[in-house]
Parts: C-alpha cells; sequence; structure tokens
C-alpha cells in the first residue's frame, strides 16, 4: 500500500506554491483564520507563466484581485492585514524589474509596522539561459544579484527559490514569519521566473493542512515583580498605549486595568483607539501631536509604563518629552528590542496576557493612584476636550471649512462602526490632537512610515476585511496626486469606501514646516512659477473631483459647510465608490486647532545667510538643549 508519506503530486513551483498556501490558517484564542486571504497581482512576463497560470489553475481556492500600481497593491494588502488583527494576511504577485522594485516602499511600510504580507515577485532566470534577459539589473561583480534583493533590507523573511524543492523549506519560514507576532513584517519570496514554471514530485504532506498558533506569552515572574514594585512605587505613573495594544487586541484588557488603577493612558499614533475617547483614563494622544493634557502628564510622570510601543521620536518628542528627574521606564511588550528601549524595566509578553497578570498582582495588593493626581488629569482632560468643541465649530454655515472643522463635521456625522484611514501630510497631527474614536479599529493612521498614498489602496484592504462597515479615506491633494489609481480597483470590486479629498494646493504640513526651519515654504506648493522663478504664482487649475470621477468614482462637490456637512451624510449611506471634494480654508490662530504640544527634531541650517533660516536655529539650539538619554 502506498502511505501518505510517500504520495507525490506533480506540480509546478507555483501551482504547488498557491496549492500550500491555500491550506494554511491561523490559530489565536481558540478562532481560526485563513492565513493567506487573497492574492494580489499585476502580471508581466515575469510571472504570468508562473504564478498567474498557477492562480487560473486554483481557482475561488485562491482568490485573486487585480490592482493597478504594484506598490498600492501591497498597501491595500496591509490594510486588510491590520484591520483582521495580523491574523489573515494577503499575498502580492508582481513580474521581475520595475514591478519588483515597485515593491520597495509598501515592504518597508509593512515591516516598519510590524504587520504581516507576502510578496511574491518574479526574479530573472535561475538557469541563466540569455544572460541578461528583460528588465535584469548586471552587476559585474555578482551573478547571483538581482533587484529583488533591495527588499532584503525592508523583509522580515527573505529567499530566493532557485530550485522546485528549496520551495519547501523557504515557504515553511514563511509562514512562521507571517504568525510570529513578535516578528512579522513583509516576507519576500523571489520566484525565478524558469523555475516557476518548473514541474516537481511534491510530497502530499506539503499541503497538508497547517495550524500555525498566534502565541500568547506570559511574563517572567520575576519581571513581573519588579514591574509591580515599579508601579506600586510610583506617584505620578503614565501608560502610553502604542499599536501592540491593537495587535493583541488587549483593548478591554487595558480598559480595565486603567479603571481598576486609575492610571491614565496616553496614545502613540498606532495606539490610538485602545480606550474609547470617553474612558475616564483616556488623555488622548501623545508627543509631537499629542494634546496638551497628555503632554503635560508625560512631562511630569515618574514612571512611563509603555505598551506595545516603539518610542518614535514623535512619542519622545524627540528626547524631550519625558523630563522628570529621575523618571524610570516599564516596557510591556512582546519584542525584548522594544522592552529594553530608553534603559526600562522590560515585561516580555503579550500585551493582553502581560495587563492581565500585572492587573491581577496590583489588585491583590490593593494598589490604585491617589485621587488628587486622577482629579487633576481628569478636570486637564474636560479642558481639552473644551478646545476640541472650538476648533470643531463651524459658526458660519456659508462659509468655506477649515481642515479642523472638516473632521468635526465627521465626528457628529460616524458611529462606532465606521472607519477612517489617514497616513501623512497635515491631517495626522490634526487626527492625533482632536479626533475622538469610538471603538478599537476606528482610527487607522499609518504613522510608522508616514507613506503618502497609502490611503486609497488601505480603505480597500480595510473594505475587504471588514465589508459592511463605512471606511473613510482622508487624503489631501499632495497625497491624492501620489496614488489615485486604486479607485478603479474600488469601482471594479464594487467597494462603496468614502473618499475625502481636501485641497489646500500643496504640501500644506511640510509648508509649515519648511517656515519653522528658515526654509521658507520653498518648493510646497501646488503653484504656477513666478518671475523670479518660484512656485508662489496661482495655483494650479487642477481639478481632482474631475480625475476621481473619470476614474469612476461618484463625486460630490462641496463648497461650504453647510454643503460639505450634507455631504458627508449623502456619501456614508452611499453603496457604491463615493468621493467628496471641498477646498479648505486656512484657519486662523484662534479658530484652528491647537499648535503642537511637543517639540520634533528637523536639524535647521547651522551657518545661513538668510534671516529666517539664522532665527529658526536660535530656536531649534535652545530645544536641543531640553533633550536627555535615558540610561
Amino acid at each position: 500500500m502506498t502511505t501518505s508519506r510517500t504520495t507525490t503530486r506533480r506540480l509546478t513551483t507555483a501551482q504547488a506554491l498557491i496549492a500550500f498556501l491555500t491550506r494554511q490558517y491561523t490559530e489565536r484564542d481558540g478562532r481560526r483564520r485563513r492565513l493567506i486571504n487573497a492574492t494580489w497581482g499585476i502580471f508581466g512576463h515575469g510571472n504570468v507563466a508562473g504564478v498567474g497560470q498557477a492562480l487560473v489553475e486554483s481557482g475561488p481556492a485562491m482568490p485573486f484581485l487585480q490592482g493597478r500600481n504594484e506598490q498600492a497593491m501591497v498597501h491595500a494588502a496591509v490594510g486588510f492585514a491590520r484591520q483582521s488583527g495580523r491574523l489573515s494576511a494577503q499575498a502580492v504577485t508582481t513580474s521581475i524589474g520595475p514591478g519588483a522594485t515597485n515593491l520597495v516602499t509598501g515592504a518597508a511600510l509593512a515591516t516598519v509596522n510590524h504587520l504581516p504580507v507576502l510578496l511574491l515577485p518574479g526574479d530573472t532566470f535561475a538557469t541563466r539561459p540569455a544572460d541578461p534577459v528583460l528588465q535584469q539589473l548586471e552587476v559585474p561583480s555578482a551573478g547571483d544579484v538581482s533587484v529583488n534583493d533591495c527588499l532584503r533590507p525592508v523583509s522580515r523573511y527573505f529567499d530566493r527559490v532557485t530550485r522546485p524543492e528549496a520551495l519547501i523549506p523557504a515557504a515553511l519560514q514563511a509562514m512562521r514569519t507571517l504568525a510570529d507576532p513578535a516578528g512579522t513584517g513583509a516576507v519576500t519570496l523571489a520566484l525565478p521566473q524558469d523555475v516557476q514554471a518548473e514541474a516537481y514530485d511534491w510530497p502530499a504532506e506539503f499541503f497538508a493542512e497547517r495550524v500555525w498558533h498566534v502565541r500568547r506569552p506570559a511574563p517572567d515572574p520575576d519581571e513581573l515583580e519588579q514591574a509591580v514594585r515599579a508601579v506600586r512605587g510610583a506617584r505620578r505613573p503614565l501608560i502610553v498605549a502604542g499599536g501592540g495594544v491593537h495587535h493583541s487586541a488587549a483593548e478591554e484588557a487595558l480598559a480595565a486595568f486603567a479603571a481598576a488603577t486609575r492610571i491614565p493612558v496616553a496614545s502613540t499614533q498606532a495606539g490610538k483607539g485602545s480606550l474609547r475617547h470617553d474612558h475616564p483614563a483616556d488623555v488622548g494622544g501623545i508627543g509631537h501631536t499629542g494634546t496638551a493634557t497628555a503632554d503635560a502628564l508625560a512631562r511630569d510622570a515618574d514612571l512611563v509604563i509603555g505598551i506595545g510601543t516603539r518610542y518614535t521620536d514623535f512619542t519622545t518628542a524627540s528626547g524631550t518629552l519625558f523630563a522628570r528627574p529621575g523618571v524610570r521606564f516599564l516596557n510591556l511588550t512582546i519584542t525584548g528590542f522594544d522592552a529594553h528601549k530608553l534603559a526600562a524595566l522590560p515585561l516580555v509578553a503579550d500585551a493582553r496576557t502581560g495587563l492581565e497578570a500585572l492587573g491581577a498582582a496590583l489588585h491583590a495588593r490593593g494598589h490604585r493612584v491617589d485621587p488628587a493626581y486622577e482629579t487633576e488629569y481628569t478636570g486637564a482632560k474636560e479642558r481639552w476636550e473644551q478646545r476640541v468643541d472650538a476648533a470643531y465649530a463651524t459658526p458660519d454655515p456659508d462659509a468655506r471649512p477649515t481642515q479642523a472643522q472638516v473632521l468635526g463635521l465627521l465626528d457628529a456625522l460616524v458611529t462606532e462602526d465606521d472607519i477612517l484611514i489617514n497616513a501623512a501630510g497635515s491631517l495626522p497631527g490634526d487626527l492625533h490632537k482632536l479626533w475622538r474614536a469610538r471603538s478599537p479599529r476606528q482610527y487607522h493612521v499609518e504613522y510608522g512610515y508616514s507613506c503618502m498614498g497609502y490611503e486609497i489602496p488601505a480603505a480597500i484592504g480595510v473594505q475587504l476585511a471588514a465589508p459592511g462597515r463605512p471606511v473613510w479615506a482622508l487624503v489631501g491633494d499632495g497625497t491624492y496626486l501620489m496614488n489615485p489609481t486604486e479607485i478603479v480597483t474600488a469601482v471594479q470590486e464594487g467597494l462603496p469606501l468614502k473618499l475625502v479629498i481636501l485641497q489646500n494646493h500643496g504640501y500644506a504640513s511640510i509648508g509649515g514646516l519648511s517656515e519653522s526651519v528658515g526654509a521658507e515654504r520653498f518648493g510646497t506648493g501646488y503653484r504656477y512659477r513666478d518671475a523670479d522663478g518660484g512656485y508662489t504664482g496661482f495655483p494650479l487649475p487642477v481639478d481632482l473631483a474631475a480625475n476621481a470621477a473619470s476614474l469612476g468614482m461618484r463625486v460630490l462637490r462641496a463648497k461650504s459647510v453647510a454643503g460639505l456637512r450634507a455631504s458627508l451624510a449623502e456619501a456614508r449611506g452611499a453603496d457604491r465608490p463615493t468621493c467628496v471634494y471641498v477646498e479648505t480654508e486656512t484657519p486662523d490662530t484662534v479658530s484652528g486647532p491647537p499648535p503642537a504640544q511637543a517639540w520634533w527634531d528637523v536639524p535647521v541650517a547651522e551657518t545661513a545667510t538668510r534671516p529666517s533660516a539664522a532665527e529658526a536655529r536660535k530656536e531649534y539650539d535652545r530645544q536641543i538643549a531640553a533633550r536627555r538619554r535615558h540610561l
């Protein structure tokens, strides 16, 4: 009798890979999810006869999604993975050459944000029958290098499958990495085009169903005891909730922990929504784009409890925010690398498991913060909410809205079901300071890589992961012009995403930054050249609304506060892709959103002849004098 161990299936390498991917699952907390939900693809000579043919042959077993831009396909897959809690991911296949190199930005974004995506770029011939082939990069000193090697530094796992049988260990390592909560990110399997089409007798067990358990490691008892002592000894502790709270689905555990201990909770961009905005302990965003409440607490905190955060410079205000002498850090995170940042006491564990263990230990000792501290921060939170209300207020319904007023109108419209997506420009700052998150997955701002062009494709991925929920992609004109092409994909798939285009005629965020560092807004406006050769003439006559319409979207043009309110409501109820286009007004210093509450280090020219740069350098020197290293 032939046993299953000796049974084989004769398939091409590409066919075997797709068949393998259809049988991979994740499991966490007793719930099983398909690991590779679908495959995005744009076909060229490097993958059409291999992976393309394999996808045709697999039929509905591996759903296929047609993209328009390779970078955008990765963004869509990342949006899907984030909305799926990293328990389900998508693959992206491309041809060799420019198709492959277009993946690099998306891969970097995925890896920086610890979000899983499987990249399957075609590669040049492994057997080298003709050398060079179309789109091959020749490196005179290395015959085994291709453009796909650009993906090595931005991938958590990389392999080039130069023989069919090499796929077996490579595929297993790829799945292990994708399902690893501490090590996930972009995974690249470079597939030479001849190997893709080569047949091999594959062992049947390679195609057996596999379930990858997503671990929830518990804290070490000694580390836990040190953490308990640190919390009990603190008089002004502050929690900094990062993206790891969401990745671990630890939102309820954090809410219970904060309710029991009354420790205030500030959030990073990735962690916003870890607590609902109306939770008494939620004090809003922290850092350069944070609230006055959170940043004031951070400056005087004697213990900072980081949960699932990487402590980027926006969070730490470039090392100037946590200013109290003797401040200590306690980092609860699943990676030892992040746990030891800022000379912290490490508590290496899954965020939910660690919070539950720490909370139980503190409860057994009857610990909670001094009521006076709680009164202090809840009062400060109330005062900040009044500032938010002022920025959102729309006293004149016929006026053109400011950007903050656009957010205010959305705030009045959405429910906990809605999801807002943004990534770059001035919007992340306003959103982090002002937005009132109503549910854990509502606030979706990609700020680890802050990648312009992420929003529209990510909204597609989120909509695929959350059918039936209203999904909003918020973009400025600069971001829109970078990557609008996936609108066509949303139209093709019938996805009712809502796109809000805010037209402010240039790079508003970088324009403001340019002015503050003495660069005088050079090269940041979308305008005609002036007589001196600069870009300070009249605004360009670009009609982004007409462009979105030409790609298949229904477009609603809003010219006033009242018109925008009606357009947003109409878009929310639409059953097809709908765009709301509005030209925004520059706010004054009184009615606009509060300015940055903490510093951010962008080095200013040390020598300059222009007065603006010289003055900016004086301010820069003043700020860096306050920076400290936590040792």
